[in-house]
């Protein structure tokens, strides 16, 4: 007993020593002085000395307190540590203790588990803080934090002789992970972003495949940076690497459904790559398709655009047997319809008589007996699928001798092909006997053909032909009496014509009478007119002003006077009001109608200066071409600010969801979360928009995009964040360089960031020589050395000539903002 727990004891003084290291490199807050005494500032600085001089001996002593500690751990018995009961008796009866000590009943009892978990834990905080000066050691600390985790597991969280902060070790860890990167099943526990770069830099591109097809269900990981890794390995591929060949395919299909699935067309790449497919190639695109979707959870717009997807990729085939192994699967089964794996079938006998796919028939709903609500659907199903007139009058019949609570027209959503077979039967029928209802039937088909090609051609930028924009000319210009207008297609051809840039009939041709009896007709020949002006002067942009009147007045509210039972008269405001020519919610339906981004542009940018233009407004949102719009409303009481502000925010939800990858667009998200105080939403957007116009940081971005103002809200967040270190680093970002921010954000010692990390990412001679006399005053040497090795980079010396100084700078810029990205996407 007292030769063990003499040699614990003496353990003990080196867990205390390296414990004092570790701890004197956090940082602490230090506290208010008071009123300077030169006494008081005299025992201060002699506890500083004293302080500073144990710490040398200390850190002179730091590699033999490892030694021992490190020794500790190959002790595999229980110890015991003296109590006073213990010492007592030693003092009276020596060998009565060495007695008890024999029988292992004296003394406090430590298990071994307890003193190699405490010992662990501290020696891999001690190398964790050598890791800042020799990475390697970074090993030794990630395996004694894990052996640490799981001796904690062993012997629970509560044990009496373990101090260990276990927050502080889940941190530790996870530091590790990013460090010194782990094959093993900690590995998991990365982010998606992090464990694609391990795997890139260690050739595991299987994984990376695995990852993408995972982050199609998460969407965790930015589109850009999704095609900045299919970029790297096409170069890789491009130098030699012909294995890559197919890891290229794979990434890029993965890319390709993540596309899909969130609207966006087939990139050409995608189109290159699938050239020559093979059964290779379709069996790991079904793979990643299936994956890709929960067909339990998936809304019926994703269902649509996989479905569409896989349609178009059989039409692309010329072998009949790939077509085959995609409308055979399981997937394409269940996303497609009877009747459109019908239509596929007989466009693919167009091209070939052989086609022969087995499509199993639709059971006719006179085959099954069941209750009237079966009978019903059975009916509808047939209702859908059938294009016979007769047929369907004969089903209508019977539907509506059933039930009289459905509206049958509404049973089928974008079934055009059989609509518009439809529509022509019908227009053949009242043809003879009704030149009104035949105008009508000419009016729905209109409607038809245009969502027909919105939703087809259109989509991929094929203008539309100029016979349907001969109709939507003729329809708003159509004077007939006793013709019923639905406002739906009025809405529908005014942002057909916007859409398409038509702006040359709205601004000059179209008829005044129009412009009176139509509100759509009127509000879009003033934004095709604002567009048109936008190039010119200030002077010359009076439509500008009008439109700005008619959105006004559109977010007005009405007022009036009510008396209340006290007598006094009480002010009531009208949400909807009616003084415009049309009301808020109709005029937000419409501009969700569109998708041109110039025109979307000019709208959001009104709406923002609208916004702006309040009195207690504190920080602006800003907008492209914002100028144009008047900088003051004669009567601010009547404008519903509150409804403006909705609006705007569903506006750029909307416009992103046209273009997620318009800077302009996401300035504008990020400064809406700046002004509502959620700061790392806005570094989030801020990163994005920089990161969508720079090739993810490869190029600069541009100085339109990160002006000093976008710059300055940065800085504001990251000071919010208590990440002060990114505050200096930022300020070098200026126009020019903000050195009073720079300097008081490091003197913060309470930083949430990486701190010294960062240093590499400063080209500033002037903020690093600041950061060595900082540490220097602080005692901090390893920190003060790794500012004097960031100095000391040729590439930063001052007789350097400018392209090289800002060849550095660059080089930075995109090392910080890459590192950024990693913490807010």
């Amino acid at each position: 007993m007292t030769f063990i727990s003499m040699k614990f004891s003496f353990s003990c003084l080196f867990f205390r020593a390296i414990r004092t290291i570790v701890q004197s490199s956090f940082p602490v807050k230090q506290a208010k002085p008071g009123p300077p005494q030169l006494s008081v500032m005299n025992q201060m600085q002699q506890e500083k000395e004293l302080t500073e001089n144990i710490l040398k001996v200390l850190k002179e002593q730091a590699a033999d307190s490892i030694l021992v500690l490190e020794a500790a751990l190959k002790l595999n018995k229980d110890l015991y540590v003296h109590t006073m009961r213990t010492l007592d008796l030693l003092a009276m009866e020596p060998g009565m203790v060495n007695g008890e000590t024999e029988s292992s009943t004296a003394g406090l009892k430590v298990k071994t588990e307890e003193m190699q978990c405490q010992v662990c834990y501290d020696l891999g905080a001690a190398y964790f803080q050598q890791g800042s000066t020799n990475s390697a050691v970074y090993e030794n600390a990630r395996e004694k934090f894990f052996r640490t985790k799981e001796l904690i597991a062993e012997i629970g969280s509560l044990s009496l002789h373990c101090t260990i902060d276990e927050k502080r070790l889940a941190g530790y860890c996870q530091a590790c992970d990013v460090l010194v990167p782990s094959s093993d099943s900690t590995s998991q526990q990365l982010t998606p972003y992090s464990q694609v770069h391990i795997c890139l830099r260690s050739g595991n591109y299987q994984e990376v495949i695995q990852i993408f097809i995972e982050d199609n269900l998460t969407l965790s990981l930015p589109v850009q940076f999704r095609q900045s890794v299919l970029r790297e390995l096409f170069q890789k591929a491009q130098q030699g690497n012909e294995a890559l060949d197919e890891i290229c395919f794979k990434v890029c299909a993965c890319n390709t459904v993540r596309d899909i699935l969130e609207g966006r067309t087939i990139s050409v790449q995608f189109n290159q790559l699938f050239l020559r497919p093979n059964k290779e190639k379709i069996d790991f695109l079904l793979e990643v398709c299936s994956r890709s979707i929960n067909l339990e959870k998936a809304s019926e717009s994703l269902k649509g655009n996989m479905a569409a997807f896989l349609k178009n990729v059989c039409l692309g085939l010329e072998d009949l047997q790939y077509v085959f192994m995609i409308s055979s699967h399981e997937l394409f089964i269940t996303l497609l319809k009877d009747e459109e794996r019908k239509l596929l079938v007989d466009q693919m006998r167009k091209r070939s008589p052989r086609v022969n796919l087995c499509i199993k028939p639709v059971t006719s709903f006179y085959d099954i007996p069941a209750s009237a609500s079966v009978n019903i659907g059975q009916l509808e199903h047939q209702l859908i699928l059938s294009v016979d007139p007769w047929r369907i009058r004969q089903i209508l019949i019977e539907l509506h001798g059933m039930t009289s609570e459905r509206q049958f027209w509404t049973v089928s959503n974008k079934d055009f092909s059989h609509a518009k077979q439809l529509f022509a039967a019908c227009l053949e029928l009242v043809t003879e006997f009704s030149p009104k209802l035949r105008q009508v039937m000419l009016n729905e088909m209109l409607l038809l053909d245009i969502h027909t090609h919105e939703a087809g051609t259109g989509q991929a930028g094929e203008r539309p032909p100029s016979d349907l924009i001969s109709r939507v000319r003729g329809y708003l210009e159509m004077r007939l009496p006793d013709i019923p207008l639905r406002q739906v297609i009025a809405e529908e051809c005014v942002a057909f014509m916007l859409n398409w840039r038509e702006s040359e009939y709205l601004t000059l041709q179209v008829p005044a009478f129009l412009l009176q009896s139509n509100p759509y007709v009127k509000l879009g020949q003033l934004l095709a007119a604002t567009c048109k002006e936008l190039p010119g002067p200030k002077e010359s942009r009076r439509t500008a002003k009008d439109l700005w009147e008619v959105v006004v007045q559109i977010c007005s509210v009405s007022s009036q006077h009510k008396r209340g039972n006290d007598g006094r008269v009480s002010l009531i405001k009208q949400r909807e009001s009616t003084l415009g020519i049309m009301y808020r919610s109709e005029l937000l339906s419409f501009i969700k109608k569109l998708r041109e981004p110039l025109v979307l542009t000019i709208i959001l940018s009104l709406f923002v200066k609208l916004h702006n233009v309040r009195e207690d407004i504190v920080n602006d949102i800003t907008a492209e071409h914002i100028s144009i719009w008047p900088s003051s409303i004669p009567n601010l009481q009547s404008v519903d600010f509150e409804a403006v502000a909705i609006t705007v925010k569903e506006l750029v939800r909307y416009t992103l969801s046209i273009n997620p990858n318009n800077h302009s667009w996401l300035i504008i998200q990020a400064d809406i979360y700046f002004a509502t105080n959620q700061y790392s939403a806005a570094l989030h957007y801020y990163l994005q928009a920089g990161a969508v116009c720079s090739d993810f940081f490869n190029k600069a971005v541009p100085p339109d995009v990160y002006t000093d103002q976008v710059i300055k809200r940065m800085i504001k967040c990251c000071s919010l964040l208590n990440c002060h270190t990114q505050v200096a680093i930022l300020c070098q970002f200026l126009r020019e360089i903000d050195y009073k921010t720079a300097f008081k954000s490091l003197q913060e010692q309470n930083s949430h960031d990486a701190m010294d990390s960062y240093y590499d990412y400063i080209w500033d001679v002037t903020i690093l020589e600041y950061l060595t006399y900082l540490h220097h005053k602080r005692g901090e040497t390893d920190k003060r050395q790794i500012a004097i090795k960031a100095i000391g980079q040729t590439e930063l010396n001052a007789s350097n000539p400018e392209e090289v100084l800002q060849l550095a700078a660059q080089r930075r810029k995109k090392k910080f903002l890459q590192a950024m990205a990693k913490l807010y996407f």
